[in-house]
């Protein structure tokens, strides 16, 4: 499947730059009237109105292709399974926990006593959980 996306994005990528491309080389709506008056329309590489042609349906095919493309890679891109609950659940139910658990007054937030880590080690205050306790008093 994975393989698949990766020929279907390529295909897509590729329409979209060949797209660009012909878009950039057709001429616009003001060009044909100065060819309607002998300004070297006849001379060109597919004839005297062939190049209109060709370019637009050539266009319009690679159009298509990039739709299709572009719809493929939005349903397969969806068939993800559905996880209930939020993204931040899960990412705090992956998140380790940065140091040991503490007991007493240290697991209190907005105490400011140190505490002693079963090592010995004294560990610096806990920090306030809300943000109400941070703000500084004059």
């Amino acid at each position: 499947m994975n393989a698949f996306l990766t020929i279907v994005l390529a295909v897509q990528m590729l329409t979209a730059l060949v797209m660009i491309g012909l878009i950039l080389i057709q001429h616009g709506k003001g060009a044909d009237m100065g060819a309607a008056f002998g300004s070297g329309g006849s001379g060109s590489l597919f004839g005297a109105s062939g190049s209109a042609n060709f370019l637009s349906r050539t266009t319009a095919v690679l159009a298509a292709v990039f739709f299709v493309c572009t719809l493929a890679l939005a349903y397969f891109g969806n068939l993800r399974p559905v996880d209930s609950g939020s993204v931040l659940d899960r990412a705090g139910a992956a998140a380790p926990a940065a140091l040991p658990a503490a007991s007493g007054a240290a697991t209190i937030p907005g105490t400011t006593a140190p505490a002693i880590a079963a090592s010995g080690v004294t560990l610096p205050p806990a920090i306030a959980a809300s943000g109400a306790a941070q703000i500084p008093t004059k």
